[in-house]
């Protein structure tokens, strides 16, 4: 009997699991079925990387997937961004709808690669001002100031889900120059993505672009 439970135990577990691999390789799936297109399995550029967390590969999954197709983020991951964070009015801010419209008129952009240096140098700004619940870019240790490797940052603070976060910061609401969403969606061909707790804020995201 025992190789019959052994089969049992190992299809649960297979069961159980296999929505978190799903969501693994495809996040943007449950947003429309037009993501589940096998060309999106080349967003997944973190995939061989194993120093990134799987909500690490997540952010970086996504947003290959908004270079790759941004018309179609806009139509379908965007427009139901007001109601999945509750934050209905911000469907009439100005960043939102230069977002829409920026969004619909781009060409599809290079996909970002993993890079270990730029994801090492985030990783140490997001655990230590995550620790301190400091918001910010200044590095306040110096073991971060020696291992800084990146040519733009951003710094995300609340959203826990992956794509709400990239989401989050191309909309840039209250950031005047679109600092953010211009580095998103910028010429950079490397990312080091690191999410951490947050004192604060529950969780940050630090992006380190080269």
């Amino acid at each position: 009997m025992k190789p019959v439970w052994l089969l049992f135990l190992f299809m649960m577990f297979s069961l159980f699991f296999a929505p978190l691999s799903l969501r693994a390789g495809n996040p943007l799936a449950s947003f429309s079925p037009a993501w589940t297109n096998a060309m999106y399995a080349k967003a997944n550029t973190g995939a061989n990387a194993r120093y990134l967390s799987a909500q690490e590969k997540e952010v970086l999954a996504i947003l290959n997937m908004v270079r790759m197709n941004p018309p179609l983020f806009a139509n379908t991951v965007l427009k139901k961004f007001p109601n999945r964070s509750f934050e209905m009015d911000i469907a009439q801010s100005a960043e939102y709808n230069s977002l829409m419209q920026a969004l619909l008129r781009m060409k599809p952009l290079p996909l970002l690669q993993p890079d270990s240096l730029c994801w090492v140098s985030a990783r140490c700004h997001a655990q230590s001002t995550g620790k301190a619940g400091y918001v910010g870019h200044d590095r306040i240790s110096e073991a971060c100031n020696q291992l800084m490797h990146y040519s733009g940052e951003s710094c995300h603070y609340g959203y826990t889900e992956p794509v709400d976060m990239i989401t989050s910061l191309l909309i840039d609401k209250g950031v005047p120059s679109l600092g953010h969403r211009n580095m998103l969606l910028g010429s950079y061909s490397k990312l080091g993505p690191a999410i951490a707790p947050h004192a604060t804020y529950n969780t940050t995201l630090v992006l380190n672009f080269y």
